[in-house]
């Protein structure tokens, strides 16, 4: 038979137009992923508030882009280091304390290198936090960027362009 087309949706004659019900998860078991995601992910709107909070910069924890130099140079997050995934050692982390709180993040949704720094820093012990979105997501929520070698700050980006390039 030729599906029709109902609502927007293709299906059979005689086949149920109800989709399949997927129970919900239980509160406890809801509660323990979500907060193993918290754990593990911030949002750029909480990276944001955080660092106007430390007077421009992040006030405890390190952010880094984890792209390659010349994106960094081209457009950055305000206030965030930049040390691409493939350099992260054990000595290039050693200018912080053990117990530093590291916020990493790349481009956006289609890159992983946010999840390739995020894995090489907690396998050498440190802990972690990927920046959800990444460049496009700080885009998405309409805060500026600065660009060059330095890291600038959010209080220096007011009234910035809010495009990556």
């Amino acid at each position: 038979r030729r599906p029709k087309r109902i609502k927007g949706r293709h299906h059979q004659q005689g086949v149920s137009q109800r989709s399949p019900q997927i129970p919900a998860a239980a509160p406890e078991d809801a509660l323990a992923h979500f907060a193993r995601r918290l754990a593990l992910e911030t949002d750029c709107a909480d990276v944001h508030q955080a660092m106007l909070l430390g007077g421009g910069t992040p006030p405890d924890f390190v952010l880094l882009d984890v792209r390659g130099p010349a994106a960094y140079a081209r457009s950055h997050v305000p206030g965030a280091l930049n040390l691409p995934h493939s350099q992260i050692t054990a000595e290039k982390l050693a200018e912080w304390p053990e117990d530093t709180l590291f916020v990493v993040y790349c481009a956006g949704p289609h890159c992983n290198g946010a999840d390739r720094a995020a894995l090489k820093l907690s396998s050498l012990g440190r802990r972690v936090k990927v920046m959800l979105g990444g460049m496009t997501g700080w885009a998405d929520e309409g805060f500026a960027f600065v660009s060059g070698e330095v890291p600038g700050s959010v209080q220096d980006s007011r009234g910035l362009r809010h495009q990556a390039a």
